[in-house]
């Protein structure tokens, strides 16, 4: 699933794409990736104008024109490609931006559970938004405790909250835990303040380098490269890993790294 390092490596595919290039057409292969927006509509707003410096905000992201915006969430499995206009279309390419230059942008989405939308303003940027935290990636640590300290629940569960902060999934969660010595069913409101201090520093490191990386990287030093394992163990201490669910999301975390809750 998409998280905040896959998004923005899709906004740097946006803007070395399409960033000050014409869309001379929009070729909505598949409808139903939009939403409160129809086919013409979308067309009309954007074809003949130029996309300019997109921006992000945890698992949302902006494509600005100047004028309209195009919204764009990649739920669990989309992505944005950058291609030539002869490239054959591929079964989930479901949106293709045609831009100048023979550039070709395209929305490639399998299973269809968000998608597009059209803001016409920043109020409509605002609507979709609202319920956002701050950013995961830019949020300073008094906000981060801010954030923190007004969610009630286990750790885990607050750390996924994008109404908490934007940005953080399952990997993330379970890697900065792990990372910070936290277990996923620690109060939230329980924190130390050291807790706080380590928890933020980590989700720094552990953003910057999935950033780096485009991705949350399966690393042999990192808990999420022995998630999948069939007898997983600690890469720091070589205790078994234990699985367990929490909000109805998979978690993984070390009973010896983790002990404290």
């Amino acid at each position: 699933m998409p998280e905040l390092p896959d998004v923005e490596g899709f906004r740097q595919v946006l803007e070395s794409c399409a960033k000050g290039r014409l869309i001379r057409r929009v070729d909505v292969r598949d409808p139903g990736v939009l939403h409160g927006v129809g086919t013409r509509r979308l067309r009309d707003a954007l074809e003949g104008r130029r996309f300019g410096t997109p921006e992000r905000h945890g698992k949302w992201l902006l494509a600005r024109t100047g004028g309209p915006t195009l919204v764009l969430h990649f739920g669990m499995t989309g992505r944005l490609v950058c291609g030539q206009v002869e490239d054959p279309v591929e079964t989930h390419d479901r949106v293709l931006f045609i831009l100048g230059g023979d550039r070709e942008l395209r929305f490639r989405y399998q299973r269809k559970l968000q998608g597009l939308w059209l803001a016409h303003d920043e109020s409509d940027v605002d609507r979709l938004l609202r319920r956002q935290g701050p950013d995961a990636l830019t949020v300073d640590r008094a906000g981060f405790e801010e954030a923190l300290s007004s969610r009630r629940g286990y750790l885990k569960t607050a750390l996924t909250d994008q109404s908490v902060l934007a940005g953080l999934g399952n990997l993330l969660a379970d890697e900065i835990l792990w990372r910070a010595r936290l277990r996923p069913d620690h109060g939230a409101r329980d924190l130390t303040p050291e807790d706080r201090r380590r928890l933020y520093s980590e989700m720094r490191r552990t953003l910057r380098s999935s950033v780096a990386a485009g991705c949350v990287p399966p690393r042999d030093s990192w808990l999420t490269g022995h998630q999948d394992d069939g007898d997983p163990r600690c890469p720091r201490c070589g205790a078994g890993l234990r699985r367990t669910r929490m909000a109805g999301r998979g978690t993984v975390w070390c009973p010896r790294c983790q002990a404290d809750g």
